[in-house]
């Protein structure tokens, strides 16, 4: 299975704070995300026997998975509708914020992600958003992600969830769902 540790939207926040139209609540949310630390979730991931982590920054949540599927030779799948998001980041992303590095990162990862036809726009929108000091995006055995997930609540984490799992094909992408 698939652990993200923070929720997704600091660059379409980030956006929208350039442009004067970020909410108070919204940028409080996105400062607290990128300023937690990822240094609980890395102690529990190897007590749950992690196989495989990627922190989630500059190339996006698409850029990093790829990372992994293409250094494990494997695949992913990912629940988009399980992803979670910074508050205000959806409201943003309708608005067309969305930073120059997301489309960068969809230019040049696209070729290796496909997206089923019932994932909306501004979800790919959001999942090629650059994050500033994302979460983890962890792989464990199946019958350990839940207990990871509910080590690091019981810890004070509010975001993390199992958003996907690793697959044997396609090799080497992405697929999201």
């Amino acid at each position: 299975k698939l652990v993200l540790t923070k929720p997704l939207g600091t660059g379409i926040i980030s956006t929208a704070l350039k442009g004067g139209m970020a909410s108070a609540e919204a940028v409080r949310k996105m400062v607290e995300s990128m300023t937690a630390l990822n240094r609980k979730a890395s102690e529990w991931m190897k007590t749950f026997e992690a196989h495989a982590c990627t922190d989630i920054t500059g190339f996006g949540f698409i850029g990093h998975a790829l990372e992994m599927v293409t250094a494990s030779q494997i695949g992913m799948v990912i629940e988009s509708k399980d992803i979670p998001l910074l508050p205000g980041t959806l409201e943003y992303a309708r608005l067309g914020l969305i930073p120059g590095g997301a489309h960068s990162n969809r230019q040049f990862f696209s070729c290796r992600v496909e997206f089923h036809s019932n994932v909306p726009n501004l979800m790919m929108d959001i999942l090629y958003d650059p994050q500033t000091s994302g979460g983890l995006l962890i792989s464990l055995p199946l019958d350990r992600a839940e207990g990871l997930v509910e080590a690091m609540k019981r810890e004070g984490e509010e975001s993390p969830c199992i958003i996907g799992e690793v697959v044997e094909e396609p090799r080497g992408k992405v697929l999201i769902v």
